[in-house]
Parts: C-alpha cells; structure tokens; sequence
C-alpha cells in the first residue's frame, strides 16, 4: 500500500455514508456531490484522492488555488469555499467551477466584472449565515430574497443554490434544524419566481455532519479530514 492508501480507505468509507444517508432522506446518492476539500494538503496526497475518482476539490484560499492548479492538471475541478476578497477574484474567475461564499453586493459586482472580461458567466452560491454566529461570514437568512433579488440583475453571474458553514458541535444532530431551514429556504426562494433564478444546489455539510446535511437535501458535501486525515496547519 503507497503512503497515502488511507485516503482511498477514508474515500470508500465516506462514499459508503453518503449513499446510506441519500437513501435514509430517499434520495438518489447520485445527486450529491462529495466535494474534497484539500486546504493545506500537499499534491500527492490529493492526487491519491482523485485517482480514487474525487476531482472535485474545494480550498479556502485563492493562493492554494493558485499553486496547486498547474501540479494538479487539467482534470480537476476547483471550488473556491473560503471567504472571497474583491481584489483576489482576477486570479480564479476563468480557474474556478463554483464559488460558494458569496455574501456581498460589492464581491458579486467584482465577480461580474471579472466574469464579464473572459467571456464567461459564473456559477455562485450565496453564503448563509444560518445559525447567526458572530465569527462566521454570510447573509442573514431574513435578507437572503432581497440580496439574491439584486443579483438577479447581474448578467455575468448565475446563482446556483445556497451555502452555509453549521455551528462546529460535538452531536451533528444539532445542526439538522440548520439544514432543515436552508432547504426551506431556498425552496421559499425559488417559489418567488425571481428573474434569472432557478437554484438547485445547497452546499452544506463538513466532516462531522455530512450525513444529516444529505438527509436534510445537501447536494455537496465538503469533507477534509475524513478523506485526507488531519491537517497540518504547521506549513501554511
């Protein structure tokens, strides 16, 4: 077994519980993204992940994008989960197959420029503050109809669904009434029949609560340490 043989042991562990969990909520395991997210991992132990067929790869920082998108090589699809400043939008507009932490008029509007200069059009989540933590980044759920209303109206974005980042607790089970609340809201969104807007994503879920995230409607799931093992924050 190579160095990284666990990651394929972690990977078919997680696959396992995701299509329990999708099956428990009676759900298609299919329809559920397991998107993993590979901050501060170095490159041949991602790359045991997407030998294992993971190519889709989350990371919190544009520089960790950024030097890991050439070693990494064409096949892998980024996802940019971490907060997002304006100023680094221009390095990962044309690298990047989602964006998941949108929660600024400000970032959406650099985003649609910076969209708009390559010729493309960018797939966004809007970020929720379900639980109303303090430290956490996001929209509040009440002001959710109306920001997505003014992104509506930018042409070089395209909402795709909602993300939340859920409180860090020790029962995943607290966390259900969150997930709950995000699929009621993004169903109450789409009712309102807002120009341009059809969501269909909702982003959320971490290792210690994936499963109930799927019973709840996640259609990705981002898991770390259960695919890589602990992180090393040492070199970052």
């Amino acid at each position: 077994m190579s160095e990284y043989g666990f990651v394929s042991e972690n990977i078919a562990n997680v696959r396992k519980n995701v299509e329990a969990a999708a099956k428990r909520a009676g759900r298609d395991p299919k329809e559920i993204l397991l998107l993993a997210v590979s901050k501060t991992m170095e490159v041949p132990r991602i790359k045991a992940a997407v030998e294992c067929g993971l190519n889709s790869l989350g990371e919190n920082r544009v520089q960790e994008i950024m030097e890991k998108y050439e070693p990494m090589g064409p096949d892998v699809k980024w996802h940019l989960i971490g907060h997002l400043q304006t100023n680094k939008v221009k390095y990962i507009i044309d690298k990047v197959e989602l964006i998941h932490s949108v929660e600024s008029l400000k970032l959406a509007e650099e985003i649609d420029k910076q969209a708009k200069k390559h010729g493309l059009v960018a797939d966004i989540l809007v970020e929720i503050n379900m639980a109303k933590e303090e430290s956490k980044f996001g929209i509040m759920p009440e002001e959710a109809e109306s920001f997505i209303t003014e992104l509506s109206k930018l042409e070089n974005i395209r909402v795709r669904g909602l993300m939340t980042v859920a409180p860090f607790v020790e029962n995943a089970e607290d966390n259900r009434v969150y997930f709950r609340n995000m699929k009621q809201l993004l169903v109450d969104i789409n009712a309102k029949k807002i120009n341009n807007i059809n969501m269909d994503t909702l982003s959320m879920g971490m290792t210690g609560d994936y499963e109930v995230a799927i019973e709840e409607g996640a259609t990705i799931v981002r898991v770390g340490t259960g695919i890589f093992g602990k992180r090393d924050y040492g070199n970052k």
